[in-house]
């Protein structure tokens, strides 16, 4: 056991909250969880998480069930003996745009907590609604579409916020609480977001909301690092923008630091020192960007059921199809993000049109027909390059129907795009892997620079890092790798699932040990991260004539785009 200081980082997602605690050299000491549809369905009436109202496309968790999972989380750290009297600080990460509403009585409840009772039988009539909107609530459309024109276009609001506007996000979520729901949005004296929430009980007063977190909310000016006006104005009405930005709070610009100490509740229920700090806790996209010391340039690419691509850049140049978020902790710098419905499910698609494998890896043909396969399905000089967009699922990026599409092009320059006939399962293995890391180098090409030590190598992410599921398989790396590029190779990074607890483990250490507001996290957690024990190199990355044919046909995979969203917009 380390006799150093210790850090607790949350994980408040949609099914689990996850605690994990770490040493001040980065070990993992213990951790603990609770799983919602585990210890919960049946008393909250919930399934993977939250409940639904189809009719109006509303996804929601009960507050009640996240305030007794803190208490149940933390009984089951000291159960296995967690020395909780050592842990210094506490940050975390929320599912990030989920938001919490609650009424007047709220503060004077958190600061006088009583450690003889739990949170929830002193916290139940805290809210001023009982549930809080799901990042799946996609029922927001008509919000969503005063937001994409209230600035003058998409593009205006994705310039001034970071995003266009998304029903997940919190300001859509807003609107529409203080239109379907006026009587609890007029009980509603502060609103947070998950993240915040959960920092709020700790601290035993109402957090303010994380500077990386607020970027998720279509409300925040990036560039002139406070609310929008505007969109307030959108929001409440114009005489009611006074009200939300008293709702909202003022959100501190430094995510290091100190918000203030440990709640006397923690201390005298489990145990905690009243020294230990609580550092500001963030979303859970920018928490994966702070499980390992993600430098400029390099990018995470997670291979889940969906897929998310994330970059750590300097660079801020926004557009409708994706995000650009306040990095966590680094400021001027920025997280930009991907997210697409069609992953592993459309992977898993094409997998099972193959002839059954014998053995038990259910891959094992669809990896060898992927190897064996050339990019683009090119054989021979003179060969059309194949190109496609394989959607089970309705897509966010681009925003088109359910489908499949296939085409064909000149393989030299994109020429000659036309749209072609079922060409079989086997072709379809290597062209929608293909397919979906095009997409991300066409998204982020504007993004990436050469590299400085190389600069005779075209520009490309520095290392790409793979984490879920689909890490796990050779021939989906080296596909990533042969499109993305990768100039010091492709590597699998496993955090055991934990990305974003850890994340916030890290973020509470960097918070309490950094020497001043300029010791970056990526000095401080580099020097102690040891890659050996959380990464395996699995592709060599960028491949000299490989990465340049892709290069050739971009263009061509935009136009495909183009052409497929004038008939199949969603």
């Amino acid at each position: 056991m380390s006799a150093g200081p210790l850090y607790l980082g949350f994980d408040l997602s949609t099914q689990q909250l996850k605690a994990i605690v770490i040493a001040s050299d980065l070990k993992v000491i213990t951790e603990a969880k609770v799983d919602f549809d585990a210890d919960f369905a049946a008393k909250y009436k919930i399934k993977k998480g939250v409940q639904t109202n189809e009719d109006e496309g509303e996804v929601y968790a009960p507050v009640a069930m996240w305030v007794e999972a803190v208490d149940l989380v933390l009984t089951r750290l000291k159960e296995k003996g967690c020395p909780v009297e050592h842990i210094r600080g506490v940050s975390g990460s929320g599912q990030q745009h989920s938001s919490v509403y609650w009424n007047e009585y709220a503060e004077s409840a958190l600061k006088k907590l009583d450690s003889s009772k739990t949170l929830l039988d002193q916290l139940s009539n805290a809210f001023a609604y009982e549930f809080a909107p799901n990042w799946q609530d996609h029922s927001t459309q008509t919000e969503c579409d005063h937001f994409d024109a209230h600035l003058g276009s998409k593009q205006k609001l994705a310039e001034a916020t970071g995003s266009s506007a998304h029903h997940r996000f919190t300001g859509t979520q807003i609107l529409r609480m203080r239109r379907r729901r006026p009587e609890v949005y007029k009980k509603t004296a502060r609103i947070s977001l998950a993240s915040s929430f959960l920092a709020s009980l700790f601290l035993g007063t109402i957090a303010p909301i994380d500077i990386s977190d607020v970027t998720g909310m279509n409300l925040w000016d990036i560039a002139g690092e406070k609310w929008n006006e505007s969109l307030l104005e959108l929001t409440a009405g114009k005489e009611g923008v006074p009200e939300l930005r008293k709702k909202l709070g003022d959100v501190p610009l430094d995510g290091g630091g100190s918000l203030g100490s440990i709640s006397a509740y923690f201390v005298e229920r489990y145990g905690f020192s009243p020294e230990c700090q609580i550092a500001p806790f963030t979303g859970d996209n920018p928490a994966t960007i702070l499980s390992l010391p993600l430098r400029p340039h390099d990018a995470i690419v997670s291979l889940g059921t969906s897929s998310t691509f994330l970059m750590n850049t300097p660079s801020y140049k926004p557009n409708p199809s994706y995000h650009f978020m306040n990095h966590p902790t680094t400021k001027g710098h920025y997280m930009f993000m991907l997210c697409y419905k069609n992953g592993g499910l459309a992977r898993e698609r094409v997998r099972d049109k193959l002839p059954k494998p014998s053995g038990s890896d259910s891959w094992e043909n669809f990896n060898k027909t992927v190897v064996e396969t050339p990019p683009l399905d090119v054989r021979k000089e003179g060969d059309k390059a194949k190109l496609g967009l394989y959607f089970p699922l309705p897509e966010i990026v681009p925003n088109i129907k359910a489908g499949t599409w296939r085409y064909t092009c000149n393989s030299e320059d994109g020429s000659d795009l036309n749209e072609t006939s079922d060409w079989g399962a086997e072709a379809d293995a290597r062209i929608i892997v293909e397919s979906q890391a095009l997409s991300m180098r066409l998204r982020s090409q504007n993004l990436v620079s050469k590299p400085f030590d190389r600069p005779h190598l075209p520009a490309q992410p520095r290392r790409i890092y793979l984490v879920g599921g689909g890490s796990l398989n050779p021939a989906i790396a080296r596909v990533f790798g042969d499109v993305l590029g990768g100039v010091d190779g492709v590597y699998k990074l496993d955090v055991g699932g934990n990305a974003c607890a850890l994340g916030g483990a890290y973020k509470a250490l960097w918070a309490l040990e950094r020497k001043d507001a300029n010791e970056s996290f990526d000095d401080l957690i580099g020097k102690r991260w040891k890659e050996e024990d959380a990464i395996q190199k699995v592709d060599d990355g960028y491949r000299d004539g490989t990465f340049q044919k892709y290069g050739k046909v971009l263009g061509a995979f935009e136009e495909m785009e183009n052409r497929i969203l004038k008939v199949a917009h969603n």
